[in-house]
Order: C-alpha cells, then structure tokens, then sequence
C-alpha cells in the first residue's frame, strides 16, 4: 500500500490519471493518521456530508442559472466551490471506506436503474414527469 505524504497531495494527477482506489487509500490513510475512525461511523459520515453538501449549495444560493453556469469563468469563485465538492467527495469515500462499498460496482449498479427508470426515449429533455414537456 503506497502511503500518501502531504507533499503528494500536491503532484499534479487529473481525473484521466487517479483512480478511485488510490482516492479512497488517500482518505482512509488521512483518517488512520488522526485515529479518526472511532468517530467515522456511517451516521457522523452520512451528517458531514450533508452539512458539505449544504456548504456547497450555499455558493449558488441565489443564483440564476445562468451566473451558476458562469462560477466556472471566475476562478477564485471555482476554487471555493471545487473545495466543497472535495469536502462532499472525500466524506463519500470515507462512507464507503467505512462500509466497505464498493464506488465502482455501487455506480454501476445504479446507472444500470436509472437507465430502467429513465429510458432516453421518454425523458430526454425533461427533468421527469412532472415536466410539462410532451416526451420526444
């Protein structure tokens, strides 16, 4: 198991280069190194992500859709929304460290319903079926 030291956190490795395991290894190591776990149970993990989920929210609280869309051309703006997002994503692979989840299989999983639940010929363009929109 590679242990990650605070100066990788620094290197520069993008999406197309990180895997979801070595994400979940750089939590789950952040946590041992603090003897975190006593408190990483999966009600206090399920909360944090809540409350970072709302810190996130918070950012685009008065937006039209347009100026949120637009968060991604201001880049000290985007900063401060990519560290929430990083807030919400570490707590969900904590979760899942804790649950023994696995994120790819549990993605998967769940496309695979949503495709049933929402097939592309009934829902594209519409936000569901409450949308006024005629399917098609």
């Amino acid at each position: 198991m590679t242990r990650w030291s605070p100066m990788q956190y620094n290197l520069a490795m993008h999406d197309s280069q990180t895997t979801v395991a070595a994400l979940r290894q750089m939590v789950q190591q952040f946590v041992e190194r603090r003897d975190w776990r006593p408190f990483h149970a999966p009600k206090n993990l399920a909360m944090s992500l809540a409350i970072e989920a709302a810190e996130l929210m918070e950012h685009f609280q008065w937006l039209t859709i347009e100026q949120s869309r637009a968060v991604t051309g201001d880049p000290v703006k985007l900063a401060a929304v990519g560290e929430e997002l990083a807030d919400v994503l570490c707590y969900a692979l904590a979760m899942a460290n804790e649950l023994e989840l696995d994120i790819s299989q549990t993605v998967r999983d769940k496309m695979a319903k949503n495709e049933r639940k929402y097939p592309v010929e009934e829902y594209r363009g519409r936000f569901g079926p409450e949308d006024p929109n005629p399917p098609g």
